[in-house]
């Protein structure tokens, strides 16, 4: 299984950008209430994972379940170990922000812990795409395409980009400080290195699958 799909229980996305993502997966797995969600879409979890307290099955359903009871990690957590496990390298996570802050900044937190063990770890709403960049990036995207960048871990420094219409030159991000939102495209290849810290980066739907 090389490409799976998460669907949490945070706001849901769009269906047609849920049919996208389900298509591309090998394995679709919902994280609790995700499961409920999944039903709303007419689509079958692979498998539900996570406490369970938040899924509602139906009689007249027939899913795998996988219940993990430990409450030092969410279902997030629970998920990504579950898929860590079975050597999957490309993860898409949908429905993992918009309703509880405080959950979707856990989210993103576990998105941090989880990344360097994927190839690939993308946290996807009907916005965006947002994912943790190697200290050195690059990619091809659209001109006039939204991207920002945010230091995930309070700081991060030595920041160089290009193809940005503000560029960076050796400089520091910081919490609170100064981050790098709503940045544009305009020319290719995008290129951003860094020093230290952790260095998110959101790019906006805007054409975007179109070069994945």
């Amino acid at each position: 299984m090389k490409r799976a799909l998460i669907l949490c229980n945070g706001r849901p996305p769009n269906r047609s950008l849920f049919r996208e993502y389900r298509a591309k997966a090998d394995l679709f797995i919902a994280a609790d209430g995700g499961g409920n969600i999944a039903r709303d879409f007419d689509a079958h979890p692979d498998l539900i994972i996570g406490d369970l307290d938040s899924f509602i099955p139906y009689e007249d359903e027939s899913f795998e379940t996988l219940k993990k009871s430990d409450q030092e990690s969410n279902d997030l957590e629970k998920a990504l170990s579950y898929l860590r496990n079975r050597k999957t390298t490309h993860v898409d996570i949908l429905a993992a922000t918009g309703q509880r802050i405080d959950q979707t900044l856990k989210n993103i937190s576990v998105l941090k812990q989880f990344n360097p063990q994927f190839e690939q770890l993308f946290m996807i709403d009907d916005y965006g795409v947002l994912q943790l960049i190697p200290k050195s990036f690059s990619t091809d995207l659209p001109k006039g395409t939204t991207v920002s960048l945010f230091p995930l871990s309070g700081k991060a420094d030595g920041i160089i980009t290009e193809g940005l219409k503000y560029p960076l030159e050796d400089e520091i991000m910081e919490n609170g400080v100064r981050d790098g939102s709503s940045n544009k495209v305009v020319e290719n290849p995008i290129k951003i290195s860094y020093k230290n810290g952790d260095l998110l980066m959101f790019i906006s739907h805007k054409k975007f699958e179109d070069s994945l």
